[in-house]
């Protein structure tokens, strides 16, 4: 028997054990219930749809990452705090790849799915910039939380597909990706920064 304080944990890890198993586009929410031994009653009042068990297992994603986050060394750059923060996040993910894998297949064909956790993504990449210490806020801070995702989405692609026992491909493309991210966002400083040109006489 599942003591009710451990039931919202539970029915996560019945979810992504049914993603796992097979297609998450064809799991109910029936199905859930009887896999995590609740009812849809139950299952209904903590979370009304599979996006809302989704965005709770990766708000809980984000909560071990930031819990596990120490300080940084000074001489430590934006660059260096980032690839730390997001392979912690990735990390937090490797017991879970194979439902991810599914659940990323299945938002790639259902576009209304696929928004509803494009804004639990950019929700998270803003907790990821202020926990390697990035602003967030802010017109400047949103740009950065759009570029982090497309960064994350990228290194994503490679560690859904990394079988490497030390992640090396992974945080290979992660380097790879914050630096070429690191190149645009110089270039477009250099842009703005230049004086408006001026008309000939």
């Amino acid at each position: 028997m599942v003591r009710k304080a451990d039931r919202p944990r539970h029915i996560i890890k019945a979810a992504l054990a049914l993603a796992a198993a097979g297609r998450w586009s064809r799991v109910s929410l029936r199905d859930i219930a009887q896999e995590a031994g609740v009812s849809l009653a139950e299952l209904h009042e903590r979370y009304p749809s599979k996006t809302a068990i989704l965005r709770a297992h990766f708000d809980a994603i984000d909560e071990s990452v930031l819990k596990d986050i120490a300080e940084f060394d000074s001489e430590d750059s934006s660059r260096d705090r980032l690839f730390d923060v997001l392979m912690r996040r990735f990390d937090a993910m490797s017991g879970d790849r194979d439902a991810i894998a599914a659940i990323v297949l299945a938002a790639c064909c259902d576009p209304l799915a696929g928004l509803c956790l494009s804004a639990g993504l950019m929700r998270s990449m803003h907790w990821m910039l202020e926990a390697a210490g990035i602003r967030a806020a802010g017109p400047g801070g949103r740009m950065r939380v759009r570029g982090l995702a497309v960064v994350w989405l990228a290194t994503a692609r490679v560690w859904l597909r990394d079988d490497s026992e030390d992640g090396a491909r992974t945080m290979a493309a992660l380097d790879r990706n914050l630096a070429r991210a690191e190149r645009l966002a110089s270039a477009l400083t250099c842009r703005s920064a230049r004086p408006p040109e001026t008309a000939p006489a």
